[in-house]
């Protein structure tokens, strides 16, 4: 079969051409003209053939072809600890390695605790040829971010960004996705929304915002006395923090807002703890979805992260910036959505002693 003649002249550049126009001509449908420009497995070679001369015939901007090359996944202590606790870094690297076998790459994974292990990856990176580039996992520290600006070959970043917008990164959308989950509350009935948090990371800190987001804009508290934080994401410190806050508060809330699954588990072991139920008295939500929320009593209301999805969009992202076509820096961010559950429902009446030492 002989590809369709597309608009434009060869040699000159032409606007009009799309992967849609590629993929047409060639009688093969758009994944299949999409993996045989980006010389994915899976494509015969008459077929790759004929989709990159009609490429080429368009003068279309075709894929730079990267398998055969390394990627270097760093990833933060942060990372590491998450990998052996839950599951999140553990299904960002998984769809990271399908999307790399796809594309034929080998990524080598590098624990980095510090600046000096951090320094050591790059010099490995500068050296090996075969390495096309580095994706950094769950790193915020501003020196670390600061040594790769400048650097040869293209990073970018995973379930993290730059402030600066220096560096190109993908994340779940964490503000919104905060805000969704916010607004779900309140449409159940819930005023009073406790915020359990660990502080530290930016990503975290958009979650925080998402919250007093949904809350401001319906002019409910978002004041300090709502929000609850916790050193690490244990569940048995978040369970201790809610035992202590409804101690020594009362329970002047209806509803938990945690920032992650692990802090949810923790706040409803604390809530059950003091006599009450989820959700007849207190519902709880959490923010990540890992498979085990649908199998806790009761079954976690959470917002879903896209965690496979961060990882194989952050190689294609690397993958765009080898191109060598002239692109600022990019944030990414995934949608996520409800995942409505048995852990929430319709808010309960706060009580007039309640009420009265909170002002509400």
């Amino acid at each position: 079969m002989v590809a369709k003649p597309l608009p434009g002249k060869r040699g000159k550049k032409s606007k009009k051409v799309r992967l849609e126009d590629i993929a047409e001509a060639c009688g093969v449908s758009l994944s299949t003209a999409s993996r045989a420009l980006a010389g994915e497995k899976g494509v015969r070679a008459e077929i790759r053939q004929r989709v990159l001369e009609a490429a080429k015939n368009a003068n279309y901007m075709i894929p730079t072809a990267v398998a055969g090359q390394k990627v270097i996944v760093a990833a933060s202590s942060a990372a590491m600890i998450d990998y052996v606790r839950n599951q999140f870094t553990h299904y960002v690297l998984e769809g990271l390695k399908e999307r790399a076998q796809a594309l034929d790459l080998e990524i080598v994974t590098r624990p980095i605790a510090n600046q000096s292990e951090e320094l050591a990856v790059l010099a490995e990176a500068e050296e090996d040829e075969r390495v096309a580039g580095l994706l950094f996992l769950t790193i915020d520290d501003e020196g670390m971010l600061a040594a790769t600006r400048g650097f040869d070959k293209p990073v970018v970043l995973l379930n993290s960004d730059d402030p600066y917008m220096r560096l190109s990164s993908v994340t779940p959308c964490n503000r919104s996705s905060a805000r969704l989950a916010t607004d779900h509350l309140i449409e159940l009935g819930h005023q009073r929304i406790l915020f359990l948090m660990r502080p530290g990371r930016r990503t975290i800190e958009r979650r925080y915002e998402g919250w007093r987001d949904g809350l401001l804009a319906k002019g409910l508290p978002a004041t300090d006395d709502l929000l609850v934080t916790v050193e690490d994401w244990l569940p048995e410190l978040a369970m201790q923090a809610i035992i202590q806050r409804i101690g020594d508060r009362g329970l002047d809330f209806t509803a938990v807002l945690a920032a992650g699954d692990s802090l949810a588990v923790g706040a409803m072991l604390g809530i059950q703890q003091k006599g009450l139920s989820v959700p007849g008295d207190v519902s709880v939500m959490g923010m990540d979805d890992l498979p085990q929320a649908a199998f806790l009593n009761p079954p976690l209301s959470t917002m879903h992260i896209p965690m496979r999805e961060i990882g194989s969009v952050a190689l294609d992202l690397l993958r765009d910036t080898l191109s060598g076509i002239p692109a600022p820096p990019r944030r990414v961010e995934l949608a996520c959505h409800l995942v409505e559950r048995s852990s929430t429902g319709t808010a309960r009446s706060i009580g007039p002693a309640a009420r009265r030492s909170t002002g509400a």
